[in-house]
């Protein structure tokens, strides 16, 4: 019994002294991933596993974690080889990406669903709002839209907004050559492969004696595309010009400016005995050593410069089209203004959509290459001419509406993405 007691005793205190040990060795093993973990600090990815969004929507997805390389894929297919990357959807359903950095000391990938739903309130096809309205002079300019006494150059632009909004169809001026309009939807304009993706509406028409070539009143604007790559809602991102039939034409003059003047109130007064009353109304310089006016007119008696500017002088750049009018009567009585193919606004008439369509696929960069973007948040549309045509006056694009042609009009069926 005493012998059995006392093996019962050194079985127990062998017991606790493994108990002990073990406790203690947990401890510094404790300690040690403690350091380890303050070393070595976890890191989030910032990706999350499952995202919700509607088409034609943006998710910008901005990893933490940095590497050599990058690869992003949707569905298995690359799409970009940037850290961060913005996906957008123009059709509904579930798109699996992965994100992966290739490097050879942290290699990292990560696989991740997107849910693209339809929206809950439906997309408008028209313009919802109007950033920017910058005329050029012109004999249009104060009147289209008017401008009222103690006008700021927010009320202008309201009004701009009001004319050319939603199913709104009211002209507005965008005067002589560099003068544009800044607009947007209540959503992206997706570019779909081997579509047109948006329409604008001008004022141009044919003349009768010649229909077939094209000829008349066209006074083509130049448009320019942006995607908000920054995703603030503004369109301060790079912009892209769409390059219509006369870009890489020799004619067309790429980097051009020009430079206007607020009247002169000590010049002479001079009209042409018929049905210009001044002349030397509003001069102009550009980059290429000319110098011009922008002519009065019988017709239109406001002031033609913007009377919301308070500057002495307004400044555009960009692409400048070949003049192209021409006096068919020799004496100035009778200007044709020739449509140019295809990629202008305000250069065919409304009856033709398809001419006044427009393909994002168009897209270049500053020097002439094809830019690929998914689809374009702002439009851009400037006066591409820089002509005085008599009585008829200066070249000025007119526009009026903008729809986007992947988005239904109310009572027809949903177009093909």
């Amino acid at each position: 019994m005493e012998r059995s007691d006392r093996r019962y005793t050194r079985t127990y205190s062998f017991s606790s002294y493994m108990k002990t040990r073990f406790r203690f060795n947990c401890f510094f093993l404790l300690l040690a991933v403690c350091a380890c973990t303050e070393e070595l600090p976890t890191v989030s990815l910032g990706i999350d596993n499952y995202y919700h969004i509607a088409r034609m929507t943006k998710l910008h997805l901005s990893p933490a974690l940095t590497g050599e390389k990058y690869l992003w894929c949707v569905n298995g297919e690359a799409v970009s080889h940037e850290r961060e990357f913005i996906f957008i959807a123009a059709e509904e359903g579930i798109y699996n990406l992965s994100f992966e950095i290739i490097d050879p000391e942290t290699p990292y990938r990560h696989e991740f669903t997107v849910a693209v739903s339809h929206e809950e309130v439906e997309y408008s096809a028209y313009i919802s709002r109007v950033f920017e309205y910058c005329p050029a002079p012109g004999q249009f300019v104060n009147e289209m839209p008017r401008y009222e006494e103690g006008d700021t150059y927010k009320d202008i632009l309201q009004k701009a907004e009001d004319c050319i909004s939603g199913t709104n169809d009211e002209m507005i001026t965008l005067g002589a050559y560099g003068g544009y309009v800044t607009f947007g939807f209540d959503h992206t304009v997706m570019n779909v492969p081997g579509e047109k993706d948006f329409m604008i509406r001008g004022n141009c028409f044919y003349e009768l004696t010649q229909p077939d070539k094209k000829g008349g009143s066209a006074e083509p604007g130049i448009v320019m595309v942006s995607y908000d790559t920054n995703c603030n809602g503004i369109p301060d991102d790079k912009w892209y010009e769409l390059a219509g039939s006369e870009y890489f034409s020799s004619t067309c003059t790429h980097n051009y400016s020009i430079t206007y003047y607020a009247p002169d109130e000590n010049r002479e007064i001079v009209g042409d005995g018929n049905f210009i009353t001044d002349l030397n109304y509003i001069s102009w310089t550009d980059n290429s050593g000319n110098t011009g006016y922008v002519a009065k007119n019988i017709f239109h008696n406001q002031d033609y410069f913007p009377k919301w500017i308070h500057d002495s002088q307004i400044y555009f750049e960009g692409s400048l089209l070949a003049n192209n009018a021409v006096d068919t009567s020799g004496n100035g009585s009778y200007f044709i203004l020739y449509s140019y193919p295809w990629g202008y606004v305000d250069n065919h008439p409304n009856d033709y959509p398809e001419l006044n369509s427009f393909d994002i696929s168009w897209a270049v960069d500053s020097g002439g290459n094809h830019v690929d973007l998914p689809g374009v948040d702002f439009i851009r549309v400037y006066t591409g001419v820089n002509q005085y045509c008599g009585w008829l006056g200066e070249t000025s694009t007119e526009l009026s509406q903008a729809q986007d042609l992947h988005i239904s009009l109310p009572g027809t069926p949903q177009p093909p993405m």
